[in-house]
C-alpha cells in the first residue's frame, strides 16, 4: 500500500505579516493567536521557549498589560519555503510615557498558513530599568 506525504505549503503572505504586526500595535491579542498553530513554540529574547498557542496568548496578554504601547516599523521582510524573516525597529512606550526603540529581528518557521515557531531577537533589557 503506498503511503501518502502531504507537505503543508507555507502561505503567509506579506500583508498577513503586516496584519499581523497591526495586531500586535493594537495589543489585539485574539488576532495575534489567530496566526499561532496549536503547538506553536515561542522564544521571546532570553526567556525560556513557552509551548502552545493559549500558553503564549497568556504571555503575550500578559506583556501588553506591563507596557503602555508599541510600534513596529521599517520592516524589511525576507522569504523562504516555509520559512519568513522580519527585521525592523520597534518603539515600546513604558507605562511611565517615556520610551524605548531597539532593533530587532524575528523568525517564522511556518505550516500552511500559521507559525509553528516565532523566535525574536532583540535586546530590550532596557525596558523594565
Amino acid at each position: 500500500m503506498p503511503i501518502l506525504c502531504i507537505k503543508a505549503i507555507a502561505i503567509m503572505t506579506m500583508k498577513d505579516i503586516h496584519d499581523f504586526y497591526a495586531a500586535i500595535d493594537r495589543f489585539d491579542t485574539e488576532s495575534f493567536a489567530s496566526y499561532l498553530d496549536d503547538r506553536a513554540r515561542f522564544k521571546f529574547a532570553n526567556i525560556p521557549v513557552i509551548t502552545g498557542k493559549n500558553h503564549i496568548f497568556e504571555f503575550v496578554a500578559g506583556f501588553f498589560q506591563s507596557i503602555k504601547a508599541i510600534r513596529h516599523k521599517n520592516l524589511e521582510i525576507y522569504e523562504l519555503e516555509g520559512i519568513r524573516f522580519v527585521m525592523g525597529n520597534v518603539t515600546y512606550t513604558r507605562l511611565d510615557g517615556s520610551t524605548l526603540s531597539v532593533d530587532f529581528s524575528h523568525t517564522f518557521r511556518l505550516i500552511g498558513n500559521k507559525i509553528k515557531e516565532y523566535l525574536i531577537f532583540i535586546d530590550n533589557s532596557e525596558l523594565f530599568k
